[in-house]
């Protein structure tokens, strides 16, 4: 497979062989995994089960389709794991029979086209944030913005919002952070996977914004960290949960990450994910993606997590390439534990 680059398509579908696992024998059967769902983490699964291609001789197929479709092929049975950004409830996944465990930590940044205003340059309150995307600021040069941001030549153009056209975890943690900083936007619009958006384009995918916001000057939008870098996006500063300034840069992620309150007897279910994490230099928009499991399929379970395993251990440094923040040894070991005592049991 060529080695990716850019993400540059609103689907995203990817067939990456893999194989036995190191240590095993060279005669053993290959098999295949079928998963889907949250873009959010689309990049590193390629890249993982490209590398683990060439450790073994298995299968890994993954469709980035978004998370409420990830949630519902894996409920459906239709695939063998689902991708979702949205943690579910230990009474969802009862209701679901599913398990759920973190894969890797990302972020979600705001992304802008704005000519003349770079990378990092540009600051956006949470109210700023708020009122753009609910439609209440429709220019950049509007005083709302430009107080923050004395010395910056805020153009005289509309903003065009992208938003996602799907079911999204991406939208629902998006969505629950703002309804976090703004009274005005959780009582109009609140959080989900899908809400009524009061403006805006809609795109599938975080590649689907990507593209929009690129192609459009004067575009705002909100993707995964690892679409950004891949495709040199630009991205503002925003505010942690103390009111102070933040960048987004893989020390305010792993400062979020750092806060992270995981239980197995919860299924590792977080009110809120890793957003608005505690500490002046966490990133307010930091989130773990989750790997969802039917529970009567033992055999295919024994594939999937062999796979991420093998993620877990030699996939730290790929996953940091793209933007990731890779799970702390502590964390990985107590999915290990969830797999022996939860899933095995």
């Amino acid at each position: 497979m060529r080695k990716m680059k850019k993400v540059t398509v609103a689907a995203l579908t990817v067939a990456v062989t893999a194989g036995t696992v190191l240590g095993a024998s060279s005669s053993a059967k290959a098999w295949t995994i079928n998963g889907a769902g949250a873009t959010f983490p689309y990049p590193v699964y390629v890249k993982w089960a490209k590398d683990f291609k060439k450790a073994t001789g298995n299968r890994v197929n993954y469709q980035g389709i978004g998370s409420g479709g990830g949630i519902k092929q894996v409920t459906d049975r239709v695939v063998d794991f689902g991708g979702s950004d949205k943690m579910l409830k230990p009474s969802e996944l009862d209701r679901r029979r599913l398990y759920q465990f973190p894969a890797v930590i990302g972020s979600i940044v705001v992304v802008y086209n704005l000519p003349g205003v770079g990378d990092r340059k540009l600051k956006l309150s949470n109210r700023a944030v708020a009122d753009i995307f609910m439609g209440k600021v429709r220019y950049w040069d509007n005083p709302e913005i430009k107080k923050d941001n004395q010395g910056v030549n805020l153009p005289h153009i509309p903003i065009t919002v992208i938003h996602r056209s799907e079911g999204s975890g991406t939208t629902w943690n998006f969505t629950y952070w703002l309804s976090g900083i703004s009274p005005a936007w959780k009582s109009r619009i609140g959080y989900g996977k899908v809400v009524r958006w009061p403006t805006g384009i809609g795109a599938k995918g975080n590649a689907g914004v990507t593209n929009y916001v690129k192609q459009i000057p004067g575009a705002i939008g909100y993707v995964e960290y690892a679409y950004k870098k891949q495709n040199r996006l630009s991205a503002a500063v925003l505010q942690a949960k103390e009111g102070n300034w933040v960048e987004p840069c893989d020390e305010t992620f792993k400062a979020a990450a750092a806060h992270a309150k995981w239980s197995l007897g919860t299924h590792f279910y977080t009110e809120g994910n890793l957003l608005l994490a505690e500490g002046k230099n966490s990133w307010p928009l930091t989130v773990a993606t989750m790997i969802l499991l039917p529970r009567e399929k033992k055999m295919k379970n024994k594939e999937v997590t062999e796979f991420f395993n093998w993620a877990f251990k030699h996939g730290d440094k790929s996953a940091e390439k793209l933007g990731y923040v890779p799970l702390p040894e502590s964390v990985k070991n107590m999915i290990r534990k969830y797999w022996k005592t939860v899933v095995f049991k």
